[in-house]
């Protein structure tokens, strides 16, 4: 069977189609592809870019360590310095037998929760080499899995505390710069970072940390002054332990007046719970005794619906002596105490404010925290007092135990009630201000107002006198005293008060106590970096893998305002001049 064929089909040679061949006549190309563009040589990959955008703000701490973006709202890891995150790689010891048990052996010959700190404040024997090695860890460890960043060189922004050693500072720039390439450091302090968190410009700033619990004073973006106390969060946990070991024991006897138990013997509980158990348990009695309840004579009067309400009276915590119970593993053998409620308040009690003991039987590094917080307020001028007062800012890890604000606070307007704002105080005051015989005759109160002026004697001229106006202060009846210009009320601008109204003016809250809220010295950080806020140090690489520490000049020498302020304003920018030879840690470390 034949058939006619058709028009034959157009084929292509598979060597055609390779060489991407033109059809005839068209000058196009019969395939799809993208047309080629020439790229400008001043943009390359993406990541470059953001590696100069992206600052890593990284909060120092002696027991935890916060790493973040600058412009996030919060840090993307708080690491924890553990012993299990210490071991090496190939170290299978966590899964034997007796390891959790095995808790003497490796604390043994070691202070008490070593391996739960960064650093100690006591520099002298540490091994620095160690702490940066634990440093560059955990960095390590929250750019890989945390922030997902690779290992170009990024600028880091340090948020270090008042207290902290020029040793451990050395250690950790010698970590960004040699272990990161890091081109510069910025360094800010934690006070100042706490105060931005929380809006003010001033502020009392109370860090109740690890080691100690500092008091700063805050005033336009810079550290007034600080005092310190040993009263924070590791004498917390030794008197949590103390604590726990007397009710393990039980009430001491006359064989045994103060039992003494030993941090590795069997009934001793681990660091790990004892903080546990300071963190999630403990709490803080209200200032001032609580009022006996009044019994009323006779019987008491039955109102009509009291009889319907079955609902009882709540218990105040200090009377509170429902059993709780507290489960121990770390001792031998493990055991379950049942602790009264009210109970649980004495290691705070005892710790941050030992209220059964004089005021003069502490010494300048152990004050309780209240006094400490009322003398630095003394001890400030008058207006950085006012202003501070009403923006005291909390912070730290032992400020999240329930009641230890409000305390503090309580205690602190109860002082300022009872002993007011004058420096000098005792019986011989007293007695001075209460016995009239010993007051100077004419002498006045700073509260009963200036002295008035009395009038000039009228100078005779042979010109006539002027005409005086309305507002022209005259002589009282008899030739009596004029009035002060401090007395007369200045009158109202009319223009400065319409301005005031529409731009909606309130004055500044100062001479009041108040507490405000904080979201930490990270935020505070993270935002200053965002917002490319001069920082108090800034310190390059070159320079600091020329000189190391000892490149570190005195404010003075750099410049005389940044002396003056330490503060983040323009005096702190350096010259370019005197960064070429030389920089300052700022506050940190003046060397001498």
């Amino acid at each position: 069977m034949s058939s006619n064929p058709g028009p034959s089909i157009p084929h292509r040679a598979v060597s055609s189609i390779r060489a991407g061949g033109h059809s005839s006549g068209s000058g196009l190309s019969a395939t799809p592809h993208t047309p080629s563009r020439p790229l400008s040589s001043s943009f390359g990959s993406p990541s470059s870019l953001r590696a100069d955008d992206d600052v890593v703000v990284i909060e120092l701490g002696s027991r935890k360590l916060r790493i973040g973006f600058a412009g996030d709202a919060s840090p993307k890891k708080i690491a924890s310095f553990i012993p299990e995150q210490q071991v090496r790689a190939g170290d299978f010891r966590a899964w034997e037998a007796d390891y959790q048990n095995d808790w003497r052996k490796r604390a043994a010959g070691k202070p008490w929760g070593f391996d739960h700190e960064l650093w100690q404040l006591d520099a002298r024997g540490q091994d620095l080499g160690f702490i940066a090695d634990k440093l560059e860890r955990e960095l390590r460890d929250a750019f890989t899995k945390y922030l997902l960043i690779d290992t170009r060189p990024r600028k880091f922004t340090l948020v270090l505390p008042p207290t902290i050693p020029l040793p451990l500072l050395s250690s950790a720039l010698d970590t960004a710069f040699y272990r990161f390439q890091t081109p510069t450091v910025s360094l800010l302090s934690s006070p100042v970072m706490a105060a931005m968190a929380a809006g003010a410009r001033a502020g009392l700033v109370i860090d109740l940390g690890w080691y100690e619990t500092t008091v700063t004073a805050v005033y336009e973006y810079r550290e007034v002054r600080t005092w310190r106390t040993v009263r924070a969060g590791k004498l917390l946990v030794e008197e949590t332990f103390e604590f726990l070991s007397q009710a393990i024991q039980g009430p001491p006897s006359e064989t045994n007046p103060e039992p003494t138990v030993d941090k590795l013997g069997p009934n001793a509980v681990s660091f790990e719970e004892c903080e546990e158990v300071a963190t999630r348990m403990l709490w803080c009695r209200r200032a001032g005794k609580q009022p006996a309840e009044e019994v009323p004579e006779g019987l008491p009067t039955v109102h009509e619906g009291d009889e319907e309400e079955d609902k009882p009276a709540p218990v105040p915590p200090a009377q509170d002596h429902s059993p709780m119970p507290i489960t121990l593993t770390s001792c031998q053998p493990p055991r379950t105490l049942e602790i009264p409620f009210s109970q649980l308040a004495e290691p705070c009690e005892s710790t941050f404010f030992e209220s059964r003991l004089s005021p003069s039987c502490f010494d300048d590094h152990e004050i309780p925290v209240h006094l400490l917080v009322y003398r630095a307020l003394l001890q400030l001028p008058l207006d950085v007092r006012a202003v501070c007062m009403s923006r005291i800012i909390f912070t730290g890890g032992c400020s999240n135990i329930i009641g230890i604000r409000g305390r503090i606070f309580d205690e602190v307007s109860l002082l300022a009630e009872e002993w007011g704002w004058d420096p000098v105080r005792g019986k011989g005051v007293a007695q001075r201000k209460a016995n009239s015989k010993l007051q100077r005759r004419g002498s006045r109160q700073a509260s009963e107002g200036p002295v008035p002026v009395p009038a000039p004697a009228p100078i005779p001229v042979s010109v006539p006198a002027p005409v005086q106006s309305p507002a022209t202060p005259t002589e009282g009846e008899g030739g009596g005293l004029l009035a002060s210009p401090a007395l007369i009320t200045p009158t109202s601008d009319p223009v400065e008060a319409l301005i005031r109204k529409e731009r909606k003016y309130k004055a500044p809250v100062q001479g009041t106590l108040r507490a405000i809220d904080s979201l930490g010295p990270w935020c505070g950080a993270s935002m200053a970096t965002q917002l490319k806020v001069p920082a108090l140090a800034t310190i390059d690489r070159e320079l600091w893998v020329q000189h190391g520490a000892n490149g570190a000049c005195r404010p003075s020498e750099v410049d005389i305002k940044a002396a003056q302020r330490q503060s983040m304003g323009a005096g702190v920018i350096r010259s370019q001049a005197s960064q070429s030879n030389n920089f300052t840690l700022g506050v940190w470390g003046a060397l001498s």
